[in-house]
């Protein structure tokens, strides 16, 4: 069973003037969402392509097969 690399959400809620900002919150929370989903599809796409390459193209981009879910985390900045 292959490893699945899922990005954790972080939110941030920051008080200002005594109360929560609602808008700001909502909208950082979601702006996080969707950019962990798309780092998400990003590493799965590059961990696909370079799943479907051949040992001997692998070994000449310097990638050992056993390192492809690294260099695809790497990718995606994280």
């Amino acid at each position: 069973m292959a490893k699945v690399y899922i990005p954790i959400i972080e939110t941030t809620l920051e008080p200002k003037q005594g109360c929560w900002r609602q808008e700001t919150s909502r909208k950082g929370i979601i702006m996080n969402v969707a950019r962990s989903f798309s780092n998400w599809r990003k590493y799965r796409q590059t961990v696909s392509e370079l799943g479907r390459m051949s040992s001997r193209e692998l070994q000449d981009l310097g990638i050992n097969r056993a390192d492809i879910q690294s260099v695809a985390r790497q990718s995606v900045g994280r």
